[in-house]
């Protein structure tokens, strides 16, 4: 009976500690760091600790390795969250380094998960004992530690970067745990498939949703899991996504460069996997726009207008019909023309003013509502435009005296910017010949 083999009254380890590891050979993934010949497999292998920085998402093996670390060195573990420890704990642990070191002479190994959630004071309190050799630091962050981490710390630590488990990962953890807790419970093949789509790289995901599992199915005495029966089960079905963290930068960061690239059906796809995991559409919609000058400029200006008005359908309709109008934003400036040539100009422009000095405007170029300016010669050589040939001014002068040569805006040979490029080429010609005239 599937109510005897999940008894809810006996009292067992949690999934995922079950099946935590108990040997380097036991991890299943991280084979970018742990095959033959890399990294953390040579450090394991060559019983030197050292301190380090394990970065990866939620769910890939950070604190599992960490404690096999301790038993391969031989070293007392100890492991702090950041979350709820302060200095205090800090000073505890090292207090405790100190006696386990005199009373046996064994090292400690000093685990701080989510270290990036201590600030500097708190990460600061770590680095005499490190640099003493009395701490082997390791610190475990799913956020980019160049930017949580304080430089003197990870200064001294190495940094590995872990990755999320793959689907065949997944499959073998998945097949793992069914041998482990349930064997006579069976699972068609799309409900396994929509686990680890569920798991999204997240290997304790995983394991906490078959526990669901097996209360649910306790409870429903069912021998088969199908599809439908896990979206009864699961009460949602969200990806991995921190709406403040790496993956949200991540994924808006392929979302744009999707876009600047002309993929369509990857920059939808992205598009789609934000709006999945529960980013703000009208914050992509602002992302949108931003890609719409930087990316398109004035190859296509409809492209930013496009932009706003599906921003502002968005606001109007609200969701779902609203994200119909983002994603037909998202399409029309993927396949439309790009131009950075408005964006590099502006670049340009804001560096040398930021840099060069205050320098007076040209005195045919200034206003004149008064008499006294109209006798100081101001405006009186300005040159209307509408008055000459082709409403050009050939050969006028409109910077400063004696400011250099400048070729900021440079328009590509794409969309509208093509014919733009055409008429400026033009009108450089008109002003070489009226200097000619001079």
């Amino acid at each position: 009976m599937v109510a005897d083999l999940f008894n809810a009254n006996k009292p067992h380890a949690p999934l995922a500690e079950a099946l935590r590891p108990a040997t380097l050979d036991e991890v299943i993934g991280q084979q970018h760091l742990l095959g033959p010949g890399k990294p953390l497999r040579l450090a394991f292998e060559s019983r030197t600790p050292h301190s380090m920085i394990l970065w990866g998402p939620p769910g890939v093996g950070k604190t599992t390795l960490a404690r096999l670390m301790a038993d391969s060195f031989d070293a007392e573990f100890i492991a702090l969250s950041a979350v709820f420890s302060g200095v205090k704990d800090i000073r505890v642990a090292v207090e405790q380094a100190q006696l386990t070191l005199a009373q046996n002479g064994r090292r400690t190994l000093l685990f701080v998960d989510e270290v990036h959630r201590f600030n500097k004071a708190q990460q600061d309190a770590f680095l005499p004992y490190v640099e003493q050799g009395l701490l082997t630091f390791i610190g475990a962050t799913t956020e980019n530690p160049s930017f949580e981490v304080n430089s003197a710390l990870l200064s001294r630590a190495a940094v590995y970067v872990l990755k999320p488990l793959a689907s065949e990962e997944l499959h073998e953890l998945f097949i793992r745990a069914q041998q482990h807790a349930f064997p006579d419970l069976e699972f068609e093949a799309d409900a396994i498939e929509r686990l680890v789509g569920h798991a999204d790289g997240d290997a304790r995901r995983l394991l906490n949703v078959l526990e669901t599992l097996r209360t649910a199915a306790t409870a429903a005495a069912c021998r088969l899991v199908s599809a439908d029966f896990l979206a009864e089960a699961l009460a949602s079905d969200l990806r991995r996504f921190d709406k403040g963290g790496d993956a949200f930068y991540d994924q808006i960061s392929a979302l744009h460069k999707s876009v600047r690239g002309s993929n369509p059906d990857a920059a939808l796809y992205w598009f789609v996997r934000m709006l999945d995991g529960g980013a703000d559409p009208l914050y992509l919609a602002r992302r949108l726009i931003r890609m719409a000058s930087e990316d398109i400029g004035l190859a296509d200006p409809r492209a930013l207008r496009i932009a706003l008005d599906a921003a502002e359908t968005y606001e109007r309709l609200g969701s779902p019909e609203g994200e119909l109008a983002l994603a037909n934003a998202v399409i029309y400036m993927a396949v439309a023309p790009k131009s950075n040539a408005a964006y590099l100009a502006y670049g340009a422009a804001r560096k040398f003013v930021g840099k060069d000095q205050s320098r007076p405007v040209p005195e045919h170029l200034r206003n004149a509502p008064t008499r006294l300016m109209k006798d100081l010669g101001f405006g009186s050589e300005y040159r209307y435009a509408h008055e000459e040939p082709e409403a050009y001014a050939a050969g006028e002068d409109y910077l400063p005296e004696g400011m250099p040569r400048i070729d900021w805006y440079r328009p590509t040979p794409r969309g509208l910017e093509q014919k733009i490029g055409e008429k400026l080429a033009h009108l450089r010609t008109l002003d070489k010949q009226a200097k000619k005239k001079r």
